[in-house]
């Protein structure tokens, strides 16, 4: 049998004994009483009602429905939680995260493989060889403390991304897939077979990550199919990759990612035009092709207002969102004048109409070495990149790892104004005795703090 034959025979038998869903911390919450919202007056108090996971009133606070007698200790009584003036906001997404690759800078295992000049193929080297000791414990290891440090922020969804190669075949997928059985109830998490070596280039152009990425778009649990075109050796093969997993996602009924563009040059022409056309050229909408994201693309900050009028033109109704990742990109991306880049997310929203968001993408390698897994430690870097400090701007950031970052990624999302029928996924922020108390969206873009506690469909799954 061939090797791939065999990982997939491995991947099914492994699929069998996969681990029982932690539980979570509570029985389901039947209101959350005395708490701001965003939005709201910071002097007004609310209670949300709960029912079957989801939002089911908003009301203004009565006094007589709360059952908890001290002010600021987490205990619930007959499903019934005193939120003690605390802000409750719509939980946060990693629109973008890989999976496989995090933490690898502070590891023991991988304690030889520092960064020395810090450019695009170093990162890529590095990892090539991090890659190379991969094993299940290992995966497994280093994956669910990413999950639990961003359940504990308040991400309730995340896109991972596992990736698929002659070197790894299925063991980052099976890590994947071991991690999302474990964490179901805890977290949604969307599993991308991700294809980051190319496909047509190279010495064996691509063919044994094509076979592979075939199996793993068969496989139930894998929601995404995502390559990177930017790394084919020429612009016949970048829209040859573009071609082959575009079809792939469509015949699979998989949501696409392309990691796009990810250059400043101007003399480079991008790709993203030619991608949108191919796409629509397997009659995506007509297919029922499902979510299409685009990430990086860092040569969009080069276009004028005429290109964006053209790329807004050129996606018409294709479900398109971008996902801008600032802490990779201005770590990875500059040119020889040091000029840096990263997708002006603010703006593309505002003012040309795009659907975006923003995500960490690594977490403690050579591609990102700095950041953590909080989504709102992007959007707090965002008011400074995008100069984004008005009340609107923030809570664009705040939607833009929030409600926008779900959308991006096809999956459900509260929103912020905490509609009837919403999900009842929250980030319950500090308590009033911690000092500081966070009673806006701007404050907590400002800065959120450190103490949070997340619900997913009405329970408890981290506090912090």
């Amino acid at each position: 049998m061939s090797a791939d034959g065999e990982s997939a025979r491995d991947v099914q038998s492994a699929l069998s004994v996969l681990p029982p869903p932690r539980a979570c911390l509570s029985e389901h919450l039947d209101s959350i009483t005395g708490v701001r919202l965003p939005g709201k007056p910071s002097s007004s108090l609310w209670d949300v009602s709960i029912h079957d996971g989801r939002i089911s009133s908003v009301d203004q606070h009565d006094a007589s429905n709360t059952r908890v007698q001290n002010e600021g200790t987490e205990v619930v009584h007959d499903n019934i939680f005193d939120g003690s003036n605390r802000l409750l906001a719509p939980s946060l997404c990693h629109a973008h995260v890989h999976l496989d690759k995090c933490f690898l800078l502070q590891d023991p295992k991988y304690s030889d493989l520092q960064i020395e000049s810090g450019d695009f193929q170093e990162a890529m080297e590095l990892t090539g060889k991090a890659k190379a000791r991969f094993d299940q414990d290992d995966l497994v290891r280093r994956g669910r403390t990413l999950i639990e440090e961003s359940i504990s922020h308040g991400v309730t969804s995340m896109r991972a991304f596992v990736e698929v190669d002659g070197g790894v075949q299925f063991k980052c997928i099976l890590a994947g897939l071991k991690l999302k059985a474990e964490f179901r109830d805890l977290c949604e998490i969307q599993l991308c077979a991700f294809a980051q070596l190319p496909l047509f280039s190279g010495e064996d152009r691509g063919e044994e990550t094509r076979k592979l990425m075939k199996i793993a778009a068969t496989m139930e649990d894998i929601d995404v199919l995502g390559s990177t075109p930017y790394v084919e050796e020429d612009p016949t093969k970048q829209e040859a990759n573009v071609h082959w997993i575009s079809s792939l996602a469509l015949a699979n009924g998989k949501h696409l990612d392309l990691h796009l563009d990810y250059f400043l040059e101007e003399h480079k022409q991008p790709l993203v035009g030619t991608a949108l056309e191919i796409i629509k050229g397997y009659k995506w909408i007509e297919n029922q092709g499902k979510q299409i994201t685009l990430g990086h693309c860092t040569r969009l900050t080069r276009f004028n207002v005429e290109e964006w009028r053209t790329l807004r033109q050129s996606i018409g109704n294709l479900p398109v969102s971008f996902i801008g990742l600032p802490t990779s990109d201005l770590f990875m991306m500059r040119t020889h004048e040091n000029l840096r880049g990263t997708l002006p997310i603010v703006e593309m929203i505002q003012r040309h109409g795009l659907e975006a968001a923003i995500a960490i993408n690594n977490v403690g390698n050579a591609f990102t070495p700095h950041g953590n897994c909080d989504p709102l430690s992007i959007a707090s870097l965002g008011v400074g990149i995008y100069q984004a400090g008005t009340k609107q701007h923030t809570e664009i950031l705040y939607e833009a790892v929030s409600s926008r970052a779900k959308a991006a990624i096809g999956c459900e999302s509260t929103s912020l104004g905490l509609r009837i029928g919403d999900p009842a996924d929250f980030v319950l922020f500090n308590r009033p005795s911690d000092g500081r108390c966070r009673k806006s969206i701007s404050e907590v873009v400002y800065d959120a703090g450190s103490t949070r506690a997340t619900i997913r469909r009405g329970r408890w799954t981290g506090k912090a």
